[in-house]
């Protein structure tokens, strides 16, 4: 098997729209969540990251798109439209479309829709990608929970070391909707405070809403200064709830330790770890007990919800891109909202922007249904 890459890659997000740019601003430890006042959405104010309707208009209307589009839609279009257009690459059938996604169009089940219910099925969505910039081959749709970002990077390099396709383009993305802001107020799961990953005072998570892209290829001459190489990933589901994280961490330890096996790499390899780090109480000591089993508990880790709220389908994707330029910058971006370590294992939680020699990082994600995945990357 050769080599595969990611490179060219797009971020749209509340912290702007423009990968370097958002990167500029995790770097300065500035978030995008605030508080917001919807009650269509939920009755009192929660806390969220959301893109401003009038910017993604804006945006939006740039690419001078024909027909009306979805509020993810443009989302999307917007984020890969730019990576598509960087690298020049004609859309043959050895071109491939991956669509990362929790629940796509949820919105337009909404009685205030102006548009059709089908628009909510994801093949549907992944099809207006698809003819919209003129992709050859048909889209995969990666939807599992919020591990979906992680998850279809592995994929994209797995159909290329297969020999299915020469490149292929990740993108994902995911609103902020009353069926998603409900769903975890059901659990009882949203803070009233912007979250604090692992912190002792955690009370819940943010969501949030964001689009983004890149190319994962097997061609060297098209990398760009952050590009990194895909060295394996791995995904277990341990079935231990619907919604309820495994009490001993068993699915993401067992992704970490078939990633580590595949890549040959030892724990000591691994420079930092893009971790989930919800801010849910369970969650993060789930983690933290897994992340211990495998001999990572002194491995500088980040969460990045304090910047973007849990972006769901999107977020495994966002976070890679930012380990991508984080490795390019030697720089460790501290786990914003963070203060007293608050789970039961100790964990090497990054406090402050760090400069520091980086090579490799360790990106994992878990997700409802006892879902996880972990994925490498390092410097080309």
């Amino acid at each position: 098997m050769g080599k595969v890459y990611l490179s060219h890659n797009n971020i749209i997000s509340s912290l702007g729209f423009d990968s370097p740019f958002v990167i500029d601003q995790i770097s300065a430890e500035v978030s995008g969540l605030h508080l917001v006042d919807e009650p269509k959405i939920l009755p009192r104010p929660f806390y969220a990251s959301m893109i401003p309707k009038e910017d993604l208009d804006d945006a939006f209307g740039k690419l001078e798109a024909e027909s009306s589009h979805t509020r993810l839609e443009k989302m999307l279009m917007v984020s890969l439209d730019k990576v598509l257009k960087a690298p020049e690459i004609e859309l043959t059938d050895r071109v491939g479309l991956i669509l990362s996604t929790t629940k796509g169009n949820i919105d337009v089940l909404e009685s205030e829709s102006p548009f059709p219910e089908k628009r909510a099925y994801l093949s549907v969505l992944g099809q207006t990608l698809q003819h919209y910039f003129g992709f050859v081959t048909e889209p995969i749709i990666v939807s599992n929970a919020c591990v979906s970002g992680v998850l279809a990077l592995v994929t994209a390099q797995r159909l290329i070391d297969q020999g299915k396709f020469d490149h292929v383009f990740v993108v994902a993305g995911d609103l902020v909707t009353k069926f998603i802001i409900s769903g975890f107020n059901s659990f009882q799961a949203l803070s009233d405070a912007p979250c604090r990953p692992y912190c002792a005072s955690r009370s819940g998570i943010n969501i949030g809403e964001a689009a983004a892209s890149v190319l994962v290829t097997k061609d060297k001459n098209r990398l760009v200064a952050e590009a990194v190489e895909i060295l394996g990933g791995a995904s277990c589901n341990d079935a231990n709830h619907i919604s309820g994280p495994s009490r001993t961490g068993e699915g993401l330890f067992r992704s970490i330790s078939s990633t580590l096996t595949e890549t040959g790499l030892s724990p000591k390899e691994i420079d930092y770890i893009s971790a989930h780090g919800t801010a849910t109480m369970y969650n993060d000591e789930m983690e933290a007990i897994a992340f211990d089993r495998a001999g990572l508990a002194n491995t500088p880790l980040n969460s990045l919800k304090g910047y973007f709220g849990h972006t769901l389908g999107a977020s495994g994707l966002i976070e890679t891109i930012i380990g991508m330029h984080s490795l390019h910058r030697n720089t460790l971006f501290a786990s914003k909202g963070f203060q007293t370590l608050g789970v039961s294992r100790p964990i090497n939680v990054i406090e402050k922007t760090t400069p520091k020699k980086l090579d490799t990082f360790l990106k994992t994600a878990s997700g409802f249904g006892g879902s996880n995945t972990a994925a490498v990357f390092r410097k080309p």
